[in-house]
């Protein structure tokens, strides 16, 4: 059996041809839309029209805030045209096959879960940095969305800010997304912002430069302080992290440091373990497909 299985972004859409052992069969992107949403129909139903004659049906990953058991997004993230849309109808009119929608951090969520580095976990979380911070929550093995479908949000926790200015100033996301992280480089070798991107902020690091290195103990420090608040509120086994700073592995390591520092700090704490996620690109395609097999109960041993 064959899917099709797509991951939208703000900037492409992947798309794979997969079977039920999630193995991938073919793999492509093209560039997402960024007007309208009769543009986006469109570019999916070409991808659509190229498979149909050899799939069973189609799982997507996108951005936004959705109730996935009926289709609906109730916001697109970065693609303001989807906000408040059925979804799953509009895309089933135009590609006549069953059709299943699921947000992408939650497709990570779910990847870890079923054949990642979460397997073997009841309870855990998995945290993907980018541009924002979104992830997931697994509950007794399977994924918990919440009573308004923002469970994993966690860009949104608040954190202290100095700037009153932008009420989102003090949310993690903008503290502790990788474009903050970029910023703060930038700024402290007064260069345009547009010349320092992730690759030259751990090119910085690898190389030993004090200056970055203190930026990058600062920035796993409080993201580290927003674990241990995680690990205190729901109690997981394990963290897995994920989005592209994950592959770091002085990430990895500086993050662990700092668990370590809060940990002697305050012993009678509970120390999160974590670990990076098993897969990197593919984890939103892989959720995405497992969102679909068991929607319609379709076998999912590997």
């Amino acid at each position: 059996m064959n899917f099709l299985i797509l991951d939208v972004g703000g900037q492409s859409i992947k798309y794979a041809l997969m079977n039920e052992r999630a193995e991938f069969i073919e793999k492509g992107k093209i560039p997402t839309p960024t007007d309208t949403i009769e543009n986006f129909v469109d570019v999916v139903g070409n991808i659509f029209d190229e498979h149909k004659n050899i799939i069973q049906g189609m799982g997507v990953s996108m951005p936004g805030r959705i109730d996935s058991d009926r289709g609906y997004l109730y916001t697109g993230g970065a693609l303001k045209y989807n906000d408040n849309t059925e979804m799953k109808d509009i895309l089933e009119k135009r590609c006549p096959l069953p059709i299943t929608i699921e947000n992408d951090g939650k497709c990570a969520a779910l990847a870890e879960a079923w054949i990642g580095n979460l397997r073997d976990c009841d309870d855990a979380m998995v945290i993907v940095i980018g541009t924002g911070i979104g992830g997931g929550v697994i509950k007794n093995k399977e994924l918990h969305k919440g009573k308004h479908f923002i469970a994993g949000e966690f860009g949104f926790i608040n954190m202290p800010s100095d700037n009153s200015g932008d009420k989102s100033a003090g949310m993690l996301s903008s503290q502790c997304g990788t474009p903050y992280l970029c910023k703060s480089v930038a700024s402290a070798k007064n260069l345009p912002i547009e010349k320092v991107d992730g690759y030259k902020v751990f090119e910085y690091a690898k190389n030993g430069d004090t200056e970055v290195l203190n930026i990058l103990d600062d920035y796993c420090h409080k993201m580290a302080l927003q674990i241990y608040n995680l690990q205190h509120i729901y109690d997981p086994e394990k963290f897995a992290i994920g989005g592209g700073i994950s592959k770091q592995n002085i990430f990895i390591e500086y993050l662990q440091n700092n668990i370590e520092k809060c940990a002697s700090e305050i012993p009678y704490l509970i120390k999160p373990k974590i670990l990076r996620c098993k897969f990197f690109n593919d984890s939103n395609l892989i959720g995405s497909l497992y969102n679909y097999l068991t929607k319609f109960h379709y076998p999912t041993i590997i």
